[in-house]
């Protein structure tokens, strides 16, 4: 985005105001704000991008001071910067907390990861007791074998925490999509795939589109400060039903075509997502989600 050097003295405002509010404008625009600060020639509007959440008022009114902006005549300024850089620092938090949860390998000696994965269960198959830990039951809730643990290689833990996510917070919404992979209804053949395999999958997209960038509009739009991984797991349980409803308007011949179907519903949501003012909407139950113009 480019302005005319007259932009920057608007209505006898000086120019080191101007240039903040111009900053201010490009946080609006997210990337541009990041690539504002980032290529910046000074170094305190450089390290606001990795300052710790504590940090964020402090370096706000050290950017003020440093441009000579009154806080009291200019109150607006101050607080849009610090939810923008609040935002920004946030999704890099973000980011390094997701990645944790991934690059954590399922452990079955963990009681923690065992307590997940049996809470899973009940809350997918809540009148159907679990005969044994190593069961080929798993393949009921969409696991390729007797043993989930591999399953989660992919994703690790990340996978574990999407689909209990999805479980416990939009129950009806995940228990009909399963029910659905166990007795379809919308055609003879079925839905062809398997409920947990798809979650894992899924979060290997929505894992992608964070680490790329692509979901900045949709957690700047719906995040007013901070986003946080309860944002990235609503993405999820959106992504999760908008898939199986893409798979069902493409009608695949068979579970061949999972990589293509999938491949293109990638494709579609990052064109959404090209537009500034999209967003996932948040609010639940998630069956209700649906893409909105802000």
């Amino acid at each position: 985005t480019y302005f005319p050097v007259s932009c920057l003295f608007w209505g006898g405002v000086c120019f080191y105001t101007s240039l903040l509010l111009i900053i201010v404008c490009f946080f609006l625009l997210f990337h541009h704000a990041e690539s504002s600060l980032r290529y910046s020639k000074n170094e305190l509007m450089q390290s606001a991008l990795s300052i710790h959440p504590d940090k964020v008022e402090k370096t706000v009114d050290d950017i003020m001071a440093l441009k000579k902006i009154n806080p009291d005549t200019n109150p607006q300024l101050g607080i849009s910067l610090q939810a923008s850089l609040l935002q920004i620092v946030g999704y890099r938090n973000l980011v390094a907390e997701v990645e944790k949860l991934r690059r954590e390998p399922y452990d079955c000696d963990n009681a923690e990861h065992e307590e997940m994965l049996m809470k899973l269960w009940k809350e997918l198959r809540p009148d159907t007791p679990l005969t044994s830990r190593i069961s080929k039951q798993w393949c009921e809730i969409g696991f390729q074998g007797s043993d989930p643990k591999t399953d989660f290689r992919g994703m690790g833990l990340l996978g574990l925490h999407n689909l209990l996510y999805f479980a416990e917070h939009d129950k009806s919404a995940a228990l009909q999509m399963l029910q659905d992979s166990l007795q379809p209804k919308h055609k003879e053949r079925g839905f062809l795939y398997s409920f947990a395999i798809v979650g894992i999958n899924i979060t290997d997209l929505a894992y992608s589109l964070l680490v790329s960038g692509a979901l900045k509009t949709h957690l700047y739009n719906v995040a007013p400060e901070m986003p946080n991984l309860q944002h990235f797991q609503q993405t999820f349980c959106y992504l999760m039903q908008e898939f199986q409803r893409f798979w069902i308007e493409e009608d695949p011949s068979d579970i061949m075509e999972f990589n293509r179907v999938r491949s293109k519903f990638h494709r579609r949501i990052l064109r959404q997502l090209k537009n500034p003012d999209m967003a996932l909407c948040p609010h639940f139950a998630a069956s209700d989600l649906h893409l909105v113009n802000l």
